[in-house]
């Protein structure tokens, strides 16, 4: 494979030299099918179970379609009934945007940060660690912990610390009452979020080259801070990436927790979610046009963020 590989490379520079035309589609793929050859199964399987769904349910927005019948086009009727006439969108549209600013970007930059500290310790200490932080990521019922911190009769564990300092006179239903339910519903996920990303920053803390720390010595680089912007993030860029892509799929699907906490529906939809609402067309009304809708635009809002993302981590160190 290695001679193919060569040869396309001597063609395509060839071609820019002469300032030619890129190289042809059919010589490309007859110099390299073997290559082709190689990725085709994971390009198969990305295409059927990712991308053929996503068009699929796409197409669907455009439709009345209850499983039961044949699709009916409607047009843009789906989309007019989301913004105009549906008051519960709205509101989870409202709440997901303040959980995504609250989550996505604090959980992020907690995860960088501490594994940054945490970069920093002995091995043994570091790897004790690194396991605390990672756990809520493998855990089964994270939430039953949580549920029983803030459960609202005088036998949760925070309604007993506050009735035995007399800092209320009766136990508050935490997870019921809309004052507190949101504030709720952000700790619980940025404690649950941090997992991935600081796996994946520990990662790429421990994979720099040390001998940049000492090239960026000898140019000037004069203290932690400048090296953390100047060395250590521009190496670790893909772990970024990753990182980032994370946080923003966690932070705009957080209905399970939502639901896990605070029931489905919550009390005056306080913490409502476009999940939420996905799942309650899509999953029991079997409302499959309107479902695809939501989940049209929950994907138009988190591409558009991990876009955004990307353009911002790559000004990184510059």
């Amino acid at each position: 494979m290695q001679k193919y590989i060569l040869k396309y490379k001597k063609l395509t520079q060839d071609a820019e030299n002469t300032g030619a035309q890129a190289v042809p589609l059919i010589k490309r793929l007859r110099l390299s099918w073997k290559m082709y050859v190689l990725i085709a199964p994971f390009t198969i399987l990305f295409f059927t179970f990712t991308v053929l769904p996503v068009l699929i349910s796409i197409f669907i927005s455009f439709t009345s379609f209850n499983v039961l019948e044949a699709p009916n086009y409607i047009g843009l009727s789906n989309y007019f009934r989301l913004f105009l006439r549906d008051e519960i969108f709205t509101k989870a549209l409202a709440n997901t945007l303040v959980l995504a600013v609250a989550i996505g970007p604090v959980g992020y930059l907690l995860s960088l940060i501490m594994a940054w500290l945490i970069n920093e310790l002995p091995p043994k200490i570091r790897a004790f660690i690194t396991l605390l932080f990672y756990a809520p990521a493998i855990s089964g019922n994270v939430y039953l912990i949580w549920t029983v911190m803030f459960s609202g009769d005088q036998y949760g564990y925070l309604n007993s610390i506050l009735l035995r300092i007399s800092a209320i006179s009766e136990p508050i239903n935490f997870l019921k009452d809309p004052r507190y339910m949101i504030w709720i519903v952000i700790i619980v996920a940025l404690w649950s979020s941090l997992g991935t990303s600081f796996l994946a920053f520990i990662a790429g803390f421990q994979g720099v080259d040390k001998t940049m720390y000492e090239a960026g010595a000898v140019d000037g680089v004069r203290n932690r801070w400048q090296e953390l912007w100047f060395i250590t993030l521009p190496s670790i860029k893909p772990q970024m990436l990753f990182g980032a892509v994370m946080s923003i799929t966690g932070a705009f699907s957080v209905g399970a927790i939502c639901t896990a906490l605070a029931g489905f529906p919550s009390a005056q939809y306080a913490v409502h979610t476009i999940m939420n609402h996905l799942d309650d067309y899509g999953g029991i009304r079997y409302e499959m046009g309107y479902a695809s809708a939501i989940a049209t635009i929950l994907f138009m809002i988190m591409f558009a963020s991990n876009m955004a993302a990307r353009k911002i981590i790559s000004n990184v160190g510059k």
